[in-house]
């Protein structure tokens, strides 16, 4: 079932910047079950937008690519302050692909 999370992070958007650049160094565009992944800077750090194919795609993607990026870039620092907050997902388009940076 498809999987809709928006992910709010207390942290400067230079963070998620870092974070990006490395995870598609690692994984180049493609992230096995991700539809849509997009970003927008916030008052308070940033807001992060995917939809996934799955719950345990999200999950594995999670424990297998984000995580370990993160720990890189913070180089031991404790992970920002987040809220993550699911949703059901009516209705995706998405014409053409491609990575903006």
């Amino acid at each position: 079932m498809t999987l809709g999370v928006v992910t709010d992070v207390s942290a400067p958007v230079e963070t998620y910047d870092a974070v990006h650049a490395a995870v598609l160094e690692r994984t180049g565009t493609a992230v096995d079950g991700l539809l849509l992944h997009l970003a927008r800077p916030t008052a308070d750090g940033f807001q992060v937008t995917e939809v996934w194919e799955s719950r345990e795609e999200w999950e594995r993607a999670n424990r297998e690519v984000v995580w370990p990026v993160v720990a890189e870039v913070l180089r031991g620092q404790a992970p920002p302050a987040q809220v993550v907050t699911e949703f059901e997902v009516r209705g995706l388009v998405v014409p053409a692909g491609g990575v903006v940076t």
